[in-house]
């Protein structure tokens, strides 16, 4: 049966390898991405010419049409605290406004399928941290906006499926990196290639102990692509996905500076509140998704990461490297 599809936050570095998926799916008859490029960029998915997509410019918490949808994908919002620290409102707005203005736009027995993060576990007090962990938020904190908007988002979502029965499909995902980062992104992996093939000096914020689970793009999308929609599944509650191998802050950037002669690190003063760790346990993953799991190491996703960037540095194409 045709399906009509929504995704919100489609130009973004997640959403355009999201939308590449949807596409080869040959029951999608309509794909409308919206996105007010706030943090995305027409750029990530110029490389489409499939005519069943259109692009709508617009906030998600706002965006009106008489048309409705079969498949809800809500992506829209500031994934780095770099950005969604400077307009907390905004964020708020995308995450919670974005939920209750598009669940008006699904068709009745539609799917609402949502990108929450492993920020709702906050500065983690167990590792790994499993789906049932009720988290360390700071709920006035200066990542509040983001954690926060998450949490009560999945709440909302949630809640309407015990009322009202609605489909729903949530993931919390760890540390994505990968090719269509934007160059200004603030993350760790995307600050180390660039700084690296521009600069040479790579910044460290404290002592770079703090560890995160890093997962490349690929791995990611298979897990959202078979939890979304490809996999027959009932399970109606949060999901993690991401890489279970823990590195740390520094690890990641003596590896990048090892592509780079010359390069080197500066340590600069620790950031605040940045979690010391942050690991999925994916125990929930491995029986849902059966033969799913992030097999890209982080020496391989960085290598293919740092040539996208060094192809559009290098040719001083900015605006591709920031899509």
């Amino acid at each position: 049966m045709p399906r009509s599809v929504l995704v919100s936050g489609g130009c973004g570095f997640l959403g355009s390898h999201l939308v590449d998926r949807l596409l080869r799916r040959e029951d999608v008859e309509t794909l409308v991405v919206v996105d007010n490029l706030w943090t995305g960029s027409r750029d990530n998915i110029a490389h489409v010419s499939d005519q069943r997509l259109s692009l709508r410019i617009a906030d998600a918490e706002s965006f009106t049409t008489s048309q409705h949808f079969d498949e809800i994908i809500h992506l829209a919002s500031p994934a780095s605290p770099v950005w969604y620290m400077r307009e907390p409102a905004r964020t708020i707005k995308a995450n919670i406004g974005g939920a209750l203005n598009l669940l008006s736009l699904l068709r009745p027995g539609g799917r609402f399928c949502f990108a929450s993060t492993s920020e709702v576990y906050g500065d983690p007090l167990m590792s790994p941290q499993p789906e049932s962990y009720r988290g360390s938020v700071d709920c006035t904190g200066p990542r509040a906006s983001y954690d926060e908007s998450k949490r009560c988002t999945e709440a909302l979502l949630f809640e309407e499926q015990r009322v009202s029965g609605l489909d729903v499909r949530v993931v919390r995902l760890f540390n994505t990196y990968g090719p269509r980062t934007r160059i200004d992104d603030g993350r760790a992996v995307s600050n180390f290639v660039c700084q690296a093939l521009t600069t040479g000096i790579l910044t460290v914020h404290g002592d770079g102990s703090q560890s995160r689970s890093w997962g490349y793009v690929d791995d990611i999308v298979d897990g959202l692509e078979r939890f979304f929609w490809r996999d027959s599944i009932s399970h109606r509650a949060p999901l993690n996905i991401g890489n279970n191998r823990e590195v740390s802050v520094l690890e990641i950037a003596k590896f990048v500076c090892s592509l780079v002669a010359g390069s080197r690190i500066e340590h600069r003063a620790p950031i605040a509140q940045d979690p010391t760790n942050r690991c999925p346990d994916l125990t929930l993953a491995r029986q849902i998704l059966p033969g799913w799991e992030a097999t890209t190491s982080y020496q391989e996703g960085i290598r293919r990461t740092f040539e996208w960037y060094r192809r559009r540095i290098v040719t001083g194409d900015r605006s591709a490297a920031s899509a």
